[in-house]
């Protein structure tokens, strides 16, 4: 069994005791290489650092099917198993949505889609004001939450002002307007790579590469929704 295969089949126990929101299993399932890859070799957080103020920063824009997000938080010790067990429960601090005030390692709570860019440029802002110049952020974003106008804004802006931060766009083929040349022609201005989205060796060479003085979007494919 490679290490690759355990840790699916890790966090493929753990995905099965997440129940109650099985109409976003594919949005959840689409995620799930990228998230670990991400957590696994690429970002500088752990539980003992998820306060730290030189952290890496991690935003989950494609936050209305956190499963797999939450996933990965147990596996990386940043929630007990345990909590897995009451998605949405009246007591459980693990929404359908993530909640940064109740869930260690979240940075934002999301699940509108379409905020997520605007607010990881915001952030990446800010770390640089601050000066924490070896401190990455990265977004995860839907191919049709890029429809949403706030996300052209916020490619230029980040293009202008030659943001270091990476967007990782998972494309699912389920964006009902499409765009002429495909996800990587929207973010004009930042270098893009278009990796399978299951295979965790392209997605950390992509995700490993630094552009500390412009943006860059990495675009994960996987199979297509619903299927």
């Amino acid at each position: 069994m490679t290490a690759t295969t355990a840790n699916t089949d890790v966090l493929g126990s753990l995905l099965t005791r997440l129940t109650g929101d099985e109409k976003h299993a594919p949005s959840a399932n689409s995620t799930l290489d990228v998230l670990w890859v991400l957590y696994d070799r690429i970002l500088r957080i752990t539980p003992d650092t998820a306060d730290a103020p030189d952290r890496d920063r991690f935003l989950l824009s494609k936050g209305h099917g956190p499963a797999a997000y939450y996933a990965v938080l147990a596996a990386k010790g940043f929630i007990g198993e345990d909590w897995l067990d009451d998605l949405g429960g009246r007591h459980s601090r693990l929404g359908h949505h993530p909640d940064r005030t109740l869930i260690p390692g979240v940075e934002v709570g999301t699940g509108s889609l379409g905020h997520g860019l605007g607010l990881a440029v915001g952030t990446a802002l800010g770390l640089r004001a601050q000066g924490f110049l070896d401190t990455r952020t990265f977004v995860l974003l839907g191919d049709a939450e890029l429809d949403e106008g706030a996300n052209h804004e916020a490619i230029a802006y980040a293009a202008a002002v030659r943001l270091p931060l990476t967007a990782i766009v998972i494309d699912n083929q389920s964006a009902t307007h499409g765009w002429p040349g495909g996800i990587a022609a929207r973010f004009l201005g930042w270098p893009a790579s278009i990796v399978d989205g299951r295979d965790h060796d392209a997605l950390a060479h992509a995700l490993a590469a630094r552009h500390p003085d412009r943006p860059n979007v990495v675009i994960a494919t996987v199979e297509r929704k619903g299927r």
